[in-house]
């Protein structure tokens, strides 16, 4: 092993050397680490050459651990974990006086709740960055906070065991119906929602799953004609008359005048948390963010009555949220 100052193992390169391992891929390493191949394959060999081992075995199968390999990553989780930790224990020195808050989020929330929680934030604390990531689903959220690329996390509730969780708003499903749409009465039934075309998102898509199974429950299958990928998109398509939709209230803002919003026969409501990992180690910066949002109040989404809440200034109505602390919901 060559020890000379200049090629002394990095942080970097056993992130590096976890990521490979995991993904078991140099491409698909690289691209979770927002790096390119040729980096991780460079940074790989040269802690092989430091070490003076062989850590992969590669191939067209991809890049496997050799037996040392194997030994040595086992090692380099434990210091990553131990460098997190000294870097937490810094920032709890520092208190409010700077530091982050790594928030992840899927996109309703990111656009209709966060930058009135992020500005309020600043106006307190504006020495404290403040980093959004914005994911595609809740599963995407939560695998981030588990991996320690975020500190707080918006997630549908109930959440697993392995976080803290604090409701924030509940988001009831809508139909959204065009303008000439003449509805039997003033309430919609499921027989005129399963007879119209639908414009609905990619049936894969998680929060779709709920909509289908409960329909069906109600012994409904649901009349689609066209899957289109973006919320906004589809509402500009009902809009237009070429169908109707039924998406989370939030998701479906801003909903043009001229659409009609009506509440499902039986309403479906996903109820949407913040989160922390149970036992990790947070900073004060991580609770004053969270009491921010306990100042804004939780939210409910009201399905088709439009409420005006000052601190958000859409369609949202309001009831109060917990002490902060940590509490499992």
């Amino acid at each position: 092993m060559r020890d000379n100052h200049q090629n002394q193992m990095k942080l970097s390169q056993l992130r590096i050397l976890v990521a490979v391992a995991e993904q078991e891929t140099f491409s698909e390493a690289a691209l979770n680490l927002d790096l390119s191949q040729s980096a991780v394959s460079h940074s790989i060999s040269a802690l092989e050459d430091h070490l003076g081992v062989v850590l992969f075995s590669r191939g067209r199968y991809g890049a496997r651990l050799t037996p040392v390999g194997d030994r040595i990553v086992s090692h380099a989780r434990i210091i990553l974990q131990q460098a997190e930790a000294i870097a937490r224990e810094a920032e709890l020195a520092r208190g409010l006086q700077g530091g982050q808050v790594r928030i992840a989020s899927f996109r309703s929330i990111a656009i209709h709740l966060l930058p009135t929680a992020i500005a309020q934030f600043k106006q307190r604390h504006p020495n404290i960055a403040v980093n959004l990531s914005e994911h595609d689903d809740y599963l995407q959220v939560e695998r981030t906070l588990r991996e320690g690329r975020a500190d707080i996390g918006f997630t549908l509730l109930p959440a697993a065991d392995d976080f803290d969780t604090w409701e924030v708003l509940e988001n009831a499903y809508v139909a959204l119906f065009p303008p000439d749409f003449k509805a039997a009465g003033p309430q919609i039934t499921w027989a005129e929602v399963a007879q119209h075309p639908l414009i609905m998102p990619p049936a894969d898509r998680i929060m779709m799953r709920d909509v289908y199974d409960h329909a069906q429950a109600h012994g409904y299958h649901l009349n689609v004609v066209s899957e289109v990928e973006t919320d906004t998109t589809i509402v500009n398509l009902v809009a237009q008359g070429l169908g109707a939709t039924i998406l989370p209230r939030l998701a479906a803002e801003p909903i043009p005048e001229q659409v009609q919003v009506f509440d499902l026969p039986k309403p479906l409501v996903r109820i949407i948390g913040a989160a922390v990992l149970a036992n990790g180690l947070h900073t004060p910066a991580i609770y004053a963010f969270l009491d921010v949002l306990k100042s804004l109040g939780s939210v409910t989404v009201s399905p088709a009555k439009a409420v005006v809440h000052d601190a958000f200034e859409t369609r949202l109505g309001t009831t109060s949220l917990p002490e902060i602390g940590v509490k499992k919901t």
